[in-house]
C-alpha cells in the first residue's frame, strides 16, 4: 500500500458506476494534494508529456506532445493528485477511476513505455528512494509470502481465466508460425511453444520430468503423451484441481503427479526441467535460490528449458525493491527479471550452463493483443462472474500496458536451454 494519507470522495465522470470504495479504496478516493505538491506534480507531467508523440488533451482545452495516439484527461485535479502521491501506481488507479481514457491504450501505452527511462527528470530518479513506495514485506517470495501472491491472482477464478484464454488454457506467450496472429491459430501456437520447451529440454518417452509452475497442466499432458513421468509443482489450489481433472480426463494419471507445495520443497532427482514463466514471481532476492534448485534436481548432463519475461538491467535495478502498480493490483512480489541477471546466477551459482537462447518478444505481444481482445469481448461474461467495472478496467490496463511492454521492446520474453555440467551416472 502507498503511504498513509488523507483522502478525498470523488464525483464520478457522468456515465461511469460508482466504485465500491470497500473494494477499491485506493481508486474510490483521491489523495489530497498541497499547492506545492500539486505544482510541482504538474510540472513533472508537462516536463514528461510535452516532447512525446502523443496528444494529451485535458479538461480546459490545454493540450501536450508533439501529437499521435490520443490521452483524454477527463479529471485533471484527480490524475495529479494521485500521480503526485504515488507515481505511476497513481497513473494506473486513475485509468481504473476513469479519470483519464485513451481510444487506442497500446498505442498511447508503448510511446509511454518506449520513452520510460526519460519520464521521470534526472535529479528526481537519483531520489528514487525518497518518493518511490517501496515492495511491501508482506510481498517478499518467502515460503509463506509466495502461496499468497499466487493465490492472489491465479485462484481468482478459473472461469475467470477461461474467458480470455484459449482451449488450452495456457497463460504464457504462445509462438507462431507467422504474425500477425489470428485467434484461430493461438491453441496452435501455445502447442507448439510448449513443444519447443520440451524439445529443449529433450523429453521423450521415459524422461522424469519436473515441472515448476503447473499452470493449468497443458505442458503436463503433453509431456506425458510424449511418455515422460511428470512431477508438476504449482502453489494454486485452484489451478492445481482443474490440472488434475484434466489429466484424469485425458487418462495420464498413471504419468502426471502435481504436487501443491513451494519449488523450493522439491525433492529427487530428474532428466529434465522445465519452468514457464515462473521466474517472474520468484522476486530478485531469491533468484539465486530458484536457479540452486533447478540445478539440485537436474541429474549431472541433463537439461532445463526456461520461458522467462526480461526486461533491461538497469531498469529491473531501479525498480526491483519499489512497489508497483503490478505489484499492487496484479502479481503482489513479482519481478521481471533481466537477461544480465540471469546469466549472472546461473554461471556464479549453479553447474547450469546456457546452450541456447531464443528470444520473441513480437510474439508476446500479439498474445496479449488475442487475449485483451477475447476479454474486452466478453464483457458481459466477466460481469457474470461477479467482477464489477473497476475491475474490468484494471484487467483492460493490465493486458494493454503489457501488450505496449513488448512492442516498445522494452520487455521481452526468452526461451533458454540449460545443460548441466557433468555425466550422467545412472
Amino acid at each position: 500500500m502507498t503511504a498513509p494519507t488523507t483522502r478525498t470522495p470523488i464525483a464520478r465522470t457522468a456515465g461511469l458506476p460508482p466504485i465500491d470504495p470497500a473494494r477499491w479504496p485506493d481508486v474510490a478516493s483521491v489523495p489530497a494534494s498541497s499547492a506545492v505538491r500539486s505544482a510541482i506534480t504538474r510540472r513533472v507531467v508537462r516536463h514528461a508529456l510535452h516532447r512525446l508523440p502523443l496528444l494529451v488533451r485535458f479538461p480546459d482545452g490545454s493540450r501536450l506532445g508533439l501529437g499521435g495516439p490520443l490521452i483524454d484527461i477527463r479529471d485533471a485535479d484527480a490524475f495529479h493528485a494521485r500521480i503526485g502521491r504515488s507515481g505511476l501506481i497513481g497513473f494506473g488507479e486513475s485509468y481504473m477511476a476513469g479519470e483519464w481514457d485513451a481510444p487506442d491504450p497500446v498505442a498511447a501505452l508503448t510511446v509511454l513505455a518506449g520513452n520510460a527511462a526519460e519520464l521521470v527528470p534526472r535529479p528526481l530518479q537519483r531520489l528514487r528512494g525518497l518518493w518511490a513506495p517501496r515492495r511491501p514485506e508482506a510481498h517478499r517470495g518467502t515460503p509463506e509470502g509466495a502461496r499468497d501472491n499466487i493465490g492472489a491472482h491465479y485462484d481468482l477464478s478459473n472461469d475467470l481465466f477461461g474467458v480470455f484464454l484459449d482451449d488450452t488454457l495456457t497463460y504464457s506467450s504462445a509462438v507462431f508460425r507467422a504474425l500477425p496472429a489470428r485467434w484461430e491459430n493461438l491453441a496452435a501456437a501455445q502447442r507448439h511453444k510448449i513443444d519447443r520447451l520440451l524439445d529443449l529440454a529433450g523429453v521423450g518417452s521415459g524422461t522424469r520430468l519436473l515441472e515448476i509452475g503447473t499452470g493449468w497442466g497443458e505442458l503436463a499432458l503433453r509431456a506425458a503423451a510424449r511418455g515422460a513421468h511428470v512431477t508438476s509443482l504449482t502453489l494454486s489450489a485452484e489451478q492445481r484441481a482443474f490440472a488434475l481433472e484434466r489429466v484424469e480426463a485425458a487418462g495420464l494419471g498413471d504419468r502426471v503427479t502435481i504436487e501443491l507445495c513451494d519449488y523450493r520443497e522439491a525433492e529427487g532427482t530428474y532428466g529434465a526441467v522445465v519452468s514457464v514463466e515462473m521466474i517472474e514471481a520468484v522476486g530478485h532476492e531469491f533468484l539465486p535460490v530458484y536457479f540452486e534448485t533447478i540445478d539440485a534436481r537436474l541429474r549431472p548432463g541433463g537439461r532445463a528449458a526456461l520461458q522467462a519475461i526480461t526486461m533491461p538491467d538497469d531498469r529491473m535495478r531501479a525498480s526491483r525493491d519499489t512497489h508497483t502498480w503490478i505489484g499492487k493490483y496484479i502479481f503482489p512480489g513479482g519481478l521481471i527479471p533481466s537477461a544480465e541477471s540471469i546469466e549472472a546466477v546461473t554461471a556464479s551459482r549453479t553447474a547450469l550452463r546456457t546452450t541456447r537462447v531464443d528470444s520473441f518478444g513480437a510474439h508476446y505481444a500479439e498474445t496479449l493483443r488475442l487475449w485483451r481482445e477475447r476479454f474486452t469481448a466478453r464483457a458481459e461474461e466477466v460481469d457474470a462472474l461477479g467482477f464489477d467495472a473497476v475491475f474490468r478496467r484494471l484487467w483492460t490496463f493490465y493486458l494493454a500496458y503489457s501488450e505496449a511492454g513488448f512492442r516498445s521492446g522494452y520487455l521481452d520474453v526468452r526461451q533458454y536451454q540449460f545443460t548441466k555440467r557433468g555425466r550422467d551416472s545412472s
